[in-house]
């Protein structure tokens, strides 16, 4: 769809819309048996990959566990407290940063040819590889709740197990690891506190 150039960029999301990505959506760690359709995890990602990365490096890579073998896989690699809404989400996807990310830039970001070379020290590749890719699920969050889905980010697993058992051939390493799909008030805690303006940002 060619770009609407009467659209104002200017304007502000509804109240209802911005209660859907933020104000009113939780981190659920019980799920419905409602299924995700494949092809809105392929929008869900077309979605994703339009956030703003560093030299449009894109190094997150995401895999979607759908199926019981997959499952089955992985269950084992979260930790206890993460096993059993692991198990009931409907999808699970590991976000993973690519090492790599840099092999791709001839591509992604041509008009400065000769990018790659800028990541060649692999300590400073590793630190954009991270920052860029926990951006990019943040992305994926917001991307999945404007769908009208439900999310629940985990960071408790083992990365090592997880990186053997799906990436074994491959530079990408896991960066954390989200539920997917359409979410219950099972094990729904109360919205914790969060921090006031004046304690977290300052204008200068």
């Amino acid at each position: 769809m060619a770009y609407d150039a009467t659209h104002q960029r200017d304007v502000p999301l509804s109240g209802a819309a911005l209660s859907q990505l933020f104000t009113e959506a939780r981190t659920r760690n019980g799920w419905t048996d409602r299924p995700v359709a494949p092809e809105l995890l392929r929008k869900l990602y077309d979605l994703t990959k339009f956030g703003p990365t560093a030299v449009n490096g894109s190094p997150a890579r995401f895999v979607f566990i759908t199926s019981p073998e997959a499952k089955a896989r992985l269950i084992p690699l979260m930790s206890e407290g993460n096993r059993d809404k692991t198990q009931q989400a409907p999808v699970t996807v590991i976000v993973g940063q690519d090492m790599d990310f840099h092999d791709h830039l001839d591509a992604l970001f041509p008009h400065a040819p000769g990018a790659k070379a800028w990541f060649a020290d692999e300590a400073g590749r590793r630190e954009t590889a991270f920052h860029n890719a926990s951006l990019q699920g943040g992305y994926l969050t917001i991307a999945a709740r404007a769908l009208g889905l439900d999310v629940g980010p985990m960071s408790g697993f083992d990365a090592a197990g997880v990186k053997a058992e799906f990436f074994p051939d491959s530079n990408v390493e896991p960066n954390y690891i989200l539920n997917l799909g359409y979410g219950s008030d099972e094990n729904l805690f109360p919205r914790s506190p969060r921090l006031s303006f004046d304690e977290a940002a300052q204008v200068l």
